[in-house]
């Protein structure tokens, strides 16, 4: 008995041998088999990587034949496996550069690419999209599948590449996005998106928060270094891969020593929701702070030396930096009183909020707009350009009160502020506030321990 099991072990020895010139990387799960002393054995497949106890391990249970059953060594051989990676797409990729990237070596499958409408359509040249791919052992593609959300809906879609024997097939599919919650926190040392990026934070909540306390918070001029922030924002996920960030759900700010609080609360029956203060009141005031989502201001409301006159004169205004294109929004509820071009101004619209209160957007790219429009705070009018006496993309914005220019930031913080929650809503939202002040004291503990 003891000499039948030894040549059998010499034999199976001899196995692995062969086994493992052939295939490499199914010697270790080969080995966990010679030590098998029953009718089943598993074995681990981990991920390397500079600290092991980070990363995930994953558990893979495979049938094995026994030695006491008389079993050819044949059936020793280890099953292969799958391999996982995902990569954002670039727009300068072809099929090649691609699979190479995720580390698919698959000639086969980068001609399927190639030739495909839908993966020219929504794969190649497409710069951003999520891509993920299941590969063989020996890096050939099973399965590739792109992400994207095509609007602001709740919803995505997926292109499905997999294999069938020897040849490929393509599928477009849709799918729901499903909200996911997190906590972050961060430290003002120089500027609000340095800080954001610190701790990991999309730029689509940045702007988020710069907007939720723009009313409050002078971001340009009043942010002091050591100011703290925690928020709760959503992040929408495909196929439990997150594909872009969502709302802000709750937010506080200390700046300056003064503490800011939000959060998001819709009444029922409402049609909108609107961030409130933890006690109830409206954050929103009648004017916003900016016409265009959180830029860099390169005028502000001051002397300034004339880029085109070449003199020194006040700027009675304030200017956004901002790609050619941007949409630009009105502060402020009003009707269109002028939509159209006008001397230095180049393409402009102005707003007629009420019979003192006057905005103009100067230097536009496009008009959305007409004369007589009635248009909400918020809504989008027009885009960025460089019409009119303007060197470069930007949004020239002025506030002018009884036909006199004033500083915008002054007149929004200013501003009066909408309603606050409802008597009827009140439990509704008290219910509300009390969890997420949970959630941000959570957060908060979240940034301090990342800081300490």
């Amino acid at each position: 008995m003891i000499h039948g099991l030894t040549t059998a072990s010499k034999a199976l020895i001899a196995q692995l041998s062969r086994s493992a010139q052939k295939h490499p990387r199914r010697i270790t799960a080969a080995v966990a088999a010679l030590l098998l002393t029953g009718a089943g054995g598993a074995f681990a497949v981990a991920a390397f990587g500079p600290d092991a106890a980070d990363l995930p391990v994953r558990q893979i249970s495979y049938p094995v034949a026994s030695l006491a059953d008389g079993a050819p060594l044949d059936a020793l051989e280890a099953p292969g496996f799958s391999l996982y990676r995902s990569e954002l797409t670039r727009s300068s990729d072809t099929a090649e550069s691609l699979l190479q990237r995720l580390g698919v070596a698959d000639p086969g499958a980068a001609a399927f690419l190639r030739s495909n409408d839908a993966a020219r359509q929504h794969l190649l040249g497409r710069a951003g999209r999520l891509v993920s791919v299941e590969t063989t052992d020996d890096h050939r593609l099973r399965k590739l599948t792109v992400r994207w959300a095509p609007d602001d809906s709740n919803t995505f879609q997926r292109l499905v590449v997999e294999r069938e024997a020897e040849r490929f097939t393509a599928r477009v599919e849709s799918a729901p996005l499903v909200a996911q919650t997190r906590l972050a926190g961060g430290i003002i040392q120089s500027s609000l998106f340095a800080a954001t990026d610190a701790a990991g934070i999309p730029d689509a909540v940045a702007i988020q928060l710069a907007e939720i306390f723009g009313a409050n918070i002078d971001f340009r001029r009043a942010l002091r270094r050591g100011d703290r922030f925690s928020l709760v924002y959503e992040v929408l996920e495909a196929d439990g891969e997150p594909l872009r960030s969502g709302r802000v759900l709750s937010a506080e700010f200390l700046n300056n020593g003064k503490t800011h609080q939000a959060v998001w609360f819709q009444e029922p029956g409402a049609g909108k929701g609107a961030y409130y203060t933890l006690d109830g009141q409206s954050l929103r005031k009648a004017f916003l702070a900016a016409p265009v989502a959180f830029s860099r201001v390169t005028s502000g409301f001051a002397m300034r030396f004339h880029p085109i006159l070449q003199q020194w004169r006040a700027h009675l205004g304030t200017d956004f930096a901002a790609p050619m294109g941007t949409p630009v929004r009105t502060v402020g509820n009003g009707v269109v009183a002028f939509a159209g071009v006008q001397n230095g101004y180049g393409n402009v619209i102005f707003v007629q909020h009420d019979k003192a209160h006057v905005t103009v957007y100067a230097h536009l790219s496009r008009i959305d707009v007409r004369k007589g429009q009635s248009v909400e705070q918020g809504q989008t009018i027009g885009a960025v350009g460089a019409t009119g006496w303007a060197t470069g993309p930007h949004l020239h914005f002025e506030f002018r009160v009884d036909g006199k220019q004033q500083d915008p930031q002054i007149m929004a913080q200013a501003s009066a502020a909408a309603a606050p929650v409802s008597a009827a809503a009140r439990p509704a939202f008290e219910r509300l506030a009390r969890n997420m002040r949970v959630e941000l004291d959570a957060a908060a503990r979240v940034q301090q321990a990342r800081a300490e």
